[in-house]
């Protein structure tokens, strides 16, 4: 019983650093993302882009 226990926590854990990287992963994608359309949105607006 108490192996079970320490197989489900290991199992928590692993599933819980997967999370976590993930999420670093989906948080940084969009800030990048971002941060690229306000680059381009700075670049139209400063006319270095033409708007058509």
């Amino acid at each position: 019983m108490i192996q079970d226990t320490a197989g489900e926590n290991e199992k928590k854990s692993k599933r819980l650093r997967w999370l976590k990287r993930s999420g670093i992963a989906v948080f940084l994608f969009f800030l990048l993302k971002g941060l690229a359309w306000l680059a381009l949105g700075a670049a139209v607006w400063m006319g270095i882009i033409a708007k058509d």
